[in-house]
């Protein structure tokens, strides 16, 4: 008789069925409409969060509270809302017209309404990855708040720690805290938080603004209040949908309504019937590739182009990036901010009203028909099929898009290089399912040779949120056949709806051009080099400006 083997998965596995539960958990309390994150109906998500253990969110399986992690998810949603017993996520339901005042986080798009003291509304206009995002942090933070509860709530009838109670009295007080009082609190708080008073020291600024310098305090304080008020008055945090959300969740509402209107001005315009170039990147590289050295000649006298783009990419560059901007529309562009609820603003370039001569593309290929530029912001993962999918549809269902090329430029995280690096895909590989997507890129990886920016070419992996990944799971991803150069979460939606209008639906032409190239934010192979660890900086604007400006010489027909 054979001897049956001991079979037992990997890390990776693990970490792979870890996101796949979490996936589908998410989907049926969605369903479901509410459920109590630290209650029976949260087991499953903070236990495949904690099987997971991913990169950004740090030691999150240790006693200790997670700084960096936290962080990285405190930006991410809005001011307030450690303070809130209720979480509703809403579809777009007219809070705007009213008094409500709207709280956009700082490293999110997303506008968020504080109804009352225990109530913060969101609302998820970007689709389902949008939920994903937000229900990933918030189980982060409510597992790091009962860390805390952990470490001051003696017994259960209440009764708290003196670190806790010295906390709560620094919180109380209305004015700045003193550098004394300051370093009393963060004392106290570094015992709560098992962290070493440096530790607290080095991160307390990061959290405050200058209308609450000591924001940190009250993050530590009231995440840790609502989880003791859990145990001892079984008083459970609730995170609710609503009926519209649920309704409208997946039918592309918004998605329609911003792709109408970018159809519109078309019309309105002469545009419809001219080649179209669809472009995913920023309001700005494009604009400023085009127009800024021109403009700009005189004031950045002997810079390289490089130079002018770092000078207009640095806070408070306001009065030269508006220079820019105004010649830009005196010289054909339209500039869209958006109105449907996607947080993806657009601009469109009607080239014939270009004068190539004064551009950084004097020997642009002018052809007959004029090609007609459409540049819109970065989508937020499911909300790029979504997007996409839209703007190739006919429009008034018989006006075909003359669709000559997509060109997607974003923002990835790299598994071998570092913060900066260009990679070039060829293939987008959906985590959690069998879907690929291979394609022609008509960017490769020999177009950015010479720049002293490394550059890498292969498939990479469209992940269901960056703040997902775990190491184990990256590392068979990079190391096995796969050969993943990196993780991003927009590329294999784009490519769907490419597809399925090119090849299937026949909306726009079968031999549309693919454009894809990243930069890179992170490696979340390295220590210390994960999204947690801050943003690019100036080291992000070669890479940006390099991808665009060769995006545009293949429109633009220069060799």
């Amino acid at each position: 008789m054979k001897e049956t083997k001991n079979i037992s998965r990997s890390r990776a596995q693990e970490s792979s069925a870890a996101i796949e539960k979490m996936y589908i958990t998410m989907r049926h309390l969605f369903n479901r409409g509410f459920y109590k994150p630290m209650g029976v109906s949260g087991d499953t998500l903070r236990e495949a969060l904690l099987a997971l253990r991913p990169e950004i969110y740090g030691n999150i399986g240790e006693e200790k509270v997670e700084l960096n992690g936290l962080l990285y998810v405190i930006e991410r949603l809005p001011v307030g809302i450690e303070e809130c017993r209720f979480i509703n996520l809403t579809s777009e339901e007219g809070y705007s017209k009213s008094h409500f005042q709207a709280i956009v986080p700082p490293k999110r798009r997303r506008n968020c309404y504080r109804i009352d003291e225990e109530q913060m509304n969101v609302e998820i206009t970007r689709g389902r990855s949008d939920i994903y995002d937000i229900l990933t942090h918030l189980t982060f933070i409510f597992i790091e708040s009962h860390k805390i509860r952990n470490r001051v709530l003696l017994d259960d009838a209440g009764e708290v720690s003196r670190d806790w109670f010295k906390l709560e009295q620094a919180v109380s007080q209305k004015k700045k805290l003193t550098l004394v009082e300051k370093e009393k609190a963060i004392s106290h708080a570094a015992n709560i938080l098992g962290r070493t008073f440096e530790e607290v020291l080095d991160i307390y600024d990061a959290f405050g603004s200058v209308a609450a310098p000591d924001r940190f305090l009250h993050v530590i304080y009231w995440l840790g209040k609502l989880a003791i008020e859990e145990i001892v008055d079984d008083n459970k945090r609730t995170i609710t949908f609503s009926p519209i959300l649920r309704e409208r969740l997946g039918h592309h509402i918004h998605g329609e309504i911003w792709a109408t209107n970018i159809k519109k001005v078309l019309e309105e315009n002469q545009l419809l019937d001219r080649p179209i170039h669809v472009i995913s990147a920023n309001m700005h590289s494009v604009m400023n590739s085009i127009f800024a050295t021109e403009v700009l000649k005189t004031k950045f006298k002997d810079k390289s182009d490089f130079f002018i783009y770092e000078e207009l990419s640095r806070s408070g560059a306001d009065e030269v990036r508006n220079q820019v901007s105004v010649v830009a529309l005196k010289c054909g562009m339209f500039s869209l901010p958006d109105a449907s609820g996607t947080n993806i603003d657009v601009q469109i370039f009607d080239t014939a009203k270009i004068n190539w001569s004064k551009t950084s593309f004097p020997t642009a290929n002018s052809t007959d028909k004029k090609p007609v530029l459409i540049v819109m912001d970065y989508a937020f993962g499911e909300q790029a099929y979504e997007t996409i999918d839209e703007l190739l549809k006919p429009y008034k269902k018989d006006i075909l898009l003359n669709v000559e090329s997509v060109s997607i430029m974003g923002k990835a995280g790299i598994l071998e290089g570092g913060k900066g690096d260009i990679m070039i895909p060829n293939a987008h590989i959906n985590e959690g399912t069998a879907d690929n997507y291979y394609f022609e890129n008509e960017l490769t990886a020999e177009m950015f040779e010479g720049n002293d920016i490394a550059v890498f070419a292969g498939p990479m992996v469209t992940v269901l949120g960056t703040s997902l990944q775990n190491r184990d799971l990256l590392k068979f991803f990079h190391e096995s056949t796969w050969g993943i150069i990196g993780l991003e979460m927009e590329g294999s939606y784009y490519q769907k709806a490419i597809q399925s209008a090119s090849k299937i639906r026949k909306s726009v032409p079968h031999d549309i051009k693919v454009r894809y190239a990243y930069y890179a934010s992170d490696n979340p192979l390295e220590t210390g080099s994960t999204l947690a660890s801050g943003g690019l900086g100036t080291s992000g604007v070669k890479p940006t400006y390099l991808i665009t400006i060769k995006i545009l010489e293949q429109i633009f027909g220069i060799k």
